[in-house]
């Protein structure tokens, strides 16, 4: 009955690249889940995006409301997951399971042989949800450094 209900749920929803016009919603799907930081302006973040390979930012809609988003990233060596988001009202329903999914079949179409991701590591749940998907902790150390500070946009 579950599986039943979920495969209802997603015959709604269309996963596709993003358009300019998804920008506002996706920006606030990324606050509602928590995905932004203060020295990160998501806006900057999708202009970046869109200069590089913007046919890998997906996003999930029911009709016309944004449900769901993930950016894909591939550097011909390794893929990189960022920004996947499940709109609170869509989880526990299969949705972020298909971005994935989605996500991983066009890597795997540009010959990519691993993806890597990132995750705060106090986030439990969502380091068991990409253990479902077959995702590994490896011993490694993630390390940045900013070269461009984005300054806090006014709201």
């Amino acid at each position: 009955m579950r599986r039943a209900r979920i495969r209802a749920t997603l015959a709604f929803v269309t996963i596709r690249p993003f358009e300019i016009a998804d920008e506002p919603a996706l920006v606030h799907l990324w606050n509602r889940c928590g995905l932004t930081r203060p020295w990160n302006d998501p806006h900057k973040d999708i202009a970046r995006k869109l200069a590089v390979r913007p046919d890998l930012l997906l996003i999930a809609a029911e009709g016309s409301e944004v449900v769901g988003s993930v950016m894909v990233g591939y550097d011909g060596h390794r893929g990189w997951i960022n920004y996947l988001a499940v709109s609170p009202e869509f989880r526990m329903r299969g949705l972020g399971r298909a971005l994935m999914a989605e996500a991983e079949a066009r890597l795997l179409r540009e010959g990519c042989p691993k993806v890597n991701l990132q995750v705060r590591a106090n986030n439990e749940g969502v380091v068991a949800f990409y253990q479902r998907l077959g995702y590994a902790i490896e011993e490694m150390v993630s390390m940045g450094k900013r070269l461009i500070i984005d300054a806090p946009r006014p709201d």
